[in-house]
This record gives structure tokens, sequence and C-alpha cells, in this order.
């Protein structure tokens, strides 16, 4: 019916109830994944499963992809195709496709089989949401543009396979495109952004955004025993964006911060019972001064929260704290980590940067930022921290 590619065996081959599958551009790995999903519910009675982060990438990705294999294959039957729900019925088994922000259907019905396409878009919550609920194997994928909590939580975990394909494992791939991909591995010799490139989209391997604000950190284990709280910065959020509180410590000269909130949809009152839970309510906690509400109600709950004073220019003078200072970051501070690898200089069409941050990846950031402007700043020396001369 079809030639399967060496990624195509490769994911065959695979057998854990969790099989995450990493790779490079055109290794052809949500496509083989749909193969084998195809294949394999071919003569079976299945419920599968089929999420992205929006209906839109599922449009122009592994909803596509799906019809246009069926197609191939000689299997689609309009009449077995229900075109407003995306669900397709192949003999009897069903394919669903829905997106991760559908809560409804995170919490719905149970299936056989789930594949998470580009899985690094999508949270780890909804990813438990979704995995609880599924009866036999996950199959998940992305680029490993940065590290994710599939690194995390996942990948050398007890009942995990994973694998890494690239483009050399896509036997049919168009010769051009195979000749640009591996044009990039003369570029990246000369070049940090190609040798990013050719990293991750060529080799299939972890990779970190080009010109990232914030680049003298480094991830630890876990936060010390003897690790003494300074205090803690909280930025509100709600729908849109998450309320960030990170707690920053003191162990053996050094800065260790650790991320205790990162969460949409709090309200203050729990807000303020998840920092009782956590060893930030035993210190002090400066928040967004643009929250004088929330910050008078966190206090009724009798926490030691107090208005951030930013001043002129805060941000970058924030941003320039920070960045005087080496710091650690615990491993479980998943989303802390996210938004220092991709939290960038904004850049003109020439590529040059501007010196103004991006406005994205910047809440757990704004929290620590709120910390270290009211900490860190030339008056706090008495804390004993190894600062850069």
């Amino acid at each position: 019916m079809f030639s399967p590619t060496t990624a195509f065996s490769k994911i065959g081959g695979m057998q854990a109830p969790i099989r995450v599958v990493q790779g490079g551009t055109s290794a052809g790995k949500t496509y083989s994944i749909l193969q084998y999903l195809i294949l394999y519910g071919l003569n079976r009675n299945l419920h599968i499963s089929i999420v992205a982060e929006s209906i839109p990438v599922l449009k122009r990705g592994a909803y596509k992809d799906f019809i246009d294999i069926i197609t191939k294959m000689g299997l689609y039957d309009e009449s077995k195709h229900n075109k407003t729900d995306r669900i397709y019925q192949l003999n009897d088994t069903i394919f669903e496709f829905f997106s991760a922000d559908d809560h409804s259907k995170l919490r719905g019905s149970r299936r056989d089989i789930l594949f998470v396409n580009e899985a690094n878009n999508v949270s780890f919550e909804a990813f438990q949401e979704l995995n609880i609920r599924t009866k036999q194997f996950t199959f998940l994928d992305y680029n490993p543009t940065s590290p994710f909590w599939a690194h995390s939580e996942l990948i050398g975990k007890e009942g995990v396979d994973f694998l890494i394909v690239t483009f050399k494992d896509n036997e049919f791939l168009d010769i051009k495109i195979k000749e640009e991909i591996q044009s990039w591995e003369q570029k990246a010799q000369k070049s940090d952004y190609w040798l990013n490139r050719w990293k991750v989209m060529g080799l299939g391997q972890l990779g970190v955004q080009s010109g990232a604000i914030f680049n003298d950190w480094k991830e630890i284990e876990s936060l010390p025993e003897n690790a003494e709280l300074i205090g803690s910065g909280l930025d509100f959020g709600f729908t849109n964006d998450p309320t960030s509180l990170i707690s920053v410590y003191r162990y053996d000269g050094e800065i260790i911060v650790d991320e205790v909130i990162y969460q949409k949809g709090l309200l203050n009152s729990q807000i303020a019972n998840l920092i009782k839970q956590s060893p930030a309510r035993f210190g002090i906690i400066y928040a967004d001064s643009a929250e004088p509400k929330s910050i008078a109600e966190l206090k009724s709950y009798g926490l030691n929260v107090l208005p951030v004073v930013k001043g002129k220019d805060s941000i970058n003078y924030g941003i320039q704290l920070i960045q005087q200072q080496p710091f650690k970051v615990t491993s479980r501070s998943l989303n802390l980590i996210k938004e220092l690898q991709n939290y960038v200089w904004m850049k003109d069409k020439e590529g040059k940067e501007l010196g103004i941050p991006i406005d994205n990846y910047n809440h757990a950031l704004d929290a620590l930022r709120y910390l270290f402007l009211m900490k860190f700043s030339k008056k706090s020396k008495h804390f004993g921290l190894k600062w850069r001369r």
C-alpha cells in the first residue's frame, strides 16, 4: 500500500505506553505516526484521538496529512467523514481531531490511543488530562527548539520510549529540500544562528533560542535543603496570562530561583491558598503595583505582599540587574526555564537587536524582575552574594 521510510520503521518499533518522537524538520515524524495509526486501526475497533494546540494547527498539519494518507491509500470514503466535527470512521475505528484548548474534550470520554502533535506547544496539564484517559498508548512528537515537560517529566522514565528522527530517516524527501538542510551544517561553522538551526532542525537535537536575553544561568536538580529564602515576586494574570510566583533563595553565596505558581484562571483566594502551601509564605512578596486591589486582598489573608516600585525604564533596569548575576534554576521550574530560553530582544527587518525585549515569554520573568528590583539593586549588598565585577 505504501513504501515505509526508516522513520516509519523506527516509530513502528516503539512499544512503551508513552512514545516520545523528537525530530528535526522534514523527518516525516508526524506523517509516519499517522501512517502507523491508520494501519494499526484498520482492522481493529478503536477510538483514536489526535490533538494539537489549536484547530488551525491541526488543519494545516496532522488533520491535513491524515486525509492525504488515507486518500493515497485508497481508503477515503466521504460518507465516513464528519467534516464539521473532524471525525473519520475507518472501518470500525474512529479517528477524532480536536484542540488542546477545548477543555470539554480534555476531560471528556476515554480513548484507546492518543497522539499529541507538536507537544511542545501543549501544556503538561492538558497532556495529563488526556493521557490519564487513554487505555493503550500515547504518541508525542515535536521539534526540539527548547526543553519542555517531555524532557523533565517523561524521557528517561519507566514506561516511556524515546526516539530521535531526522531528515536522513525520510528516504522520500525531495532532493532540493535535503540539500538545503545539509547546507546548514557548513553554515553552522560560522554562525550561532545556523549552528542552532542545524542542531535543532537538522540533527533533531535540543537547541536554544538565538539571542536569548538571559544566558548566565544553570539548571539544578532541586532546591538545597538549607537554602535561605530572600523573597518572591508575583505577577498577576487570569484569563489570557498565567499568575506567576517566583521565589529567590541564597545558598553558598549564589542565587537559586524556584517556580512556585504558574497558572491561569486563579482567583486571589486561590493564589493565597497556593502561597500558604509553599515556603514563599515565610518571606516578603513583591507584586505588580498595577494591581493594588489584588495586593490588598492577599494582605487580608495574612500574607506579606507589597507593591513593587517600578520607576523609570524599570523593565530594562530589572533585566540589567538579573544579567549582572549568575543564578541557578530548579529543574521543576518548567515554565520559567521555557521563558528564559525564549525571551529575546526585538529585532528590525535586518536582524539587528533593538534593545527592547519582546512582550512574550515574560510572565515568570516579570515576577523575577520585581524581586530583583526591590532586593538586588545597589542597596542590597548586605545579602552577601557573589556579584560580578
